[in-house]
């Protein structure tokens, strides 16, 4: 059991020289959209910005494998998808889709609210930022998904 024990923790030292997810130098912000309102920006930016713009806050443990890798993934990924500091420039941008994810309870990801208890919405809040974001972005309409599709 001892070994074992000393093969993980080799293991785990070892791993922390791999180069993936060790760049947390923030992008430019190039162009941001024009809010609806100051709050729905306020409550973007509490829930959303770290995985969906260009400021995203890296906490310490984002420097430590195998979660690091998670963190990064998921920034890397949000940024692709919808990103508040390409706005206009990023030539995918999925903000019409945002308010729909929200809704749907599939944002803010369940593994990020364990860490980040403030981008927990009450229910106000939640309903304020989805109709906010529908302002800001618009929504996709259900003809646009079956387009997708084809």
């Amino acid at each position: 059991m001892k070994k074992f024990i000393l093969i993980l923790m080799v293991l785990f030292g070892l791993i922390q020289f791999i180069p993936y997810s060790k760049n947390h130098v923030n992008p430019k912000v190039m162009a941001e959209p024009k809010w609806d309102s100051v709050k729905t920006k306020e409550l973007f930016m509490r829930g959303c910005a770290d995985c969906h713009s260009n400021e995203t806050k890296w906490p310490w443990y984002s420097n430590i494998a195998p979660i690091s890798w998670s963190i990064y993934h998921h920034v890397e990924e949000g940024r692709e998808h919808f990103n508040v500091s390409m706005w206009d420039i990023q030539k995918k941008n999925d903000g019409d889709e945002s308010a729909k994810e929200l809704e749907k309870g599939e944002m803010p990801l369940a593994s990020y609210l364990i860490a980040h208890p403030e981008a927990r919405f009450s229910k106000e809040e939640t309903q304020v930022l989805i109709e906010g974001l529908k302002k800001t972005f618009g929504e996709k309409k259900e003809d646009d998904e079956h387009e997708h599709e084809h």
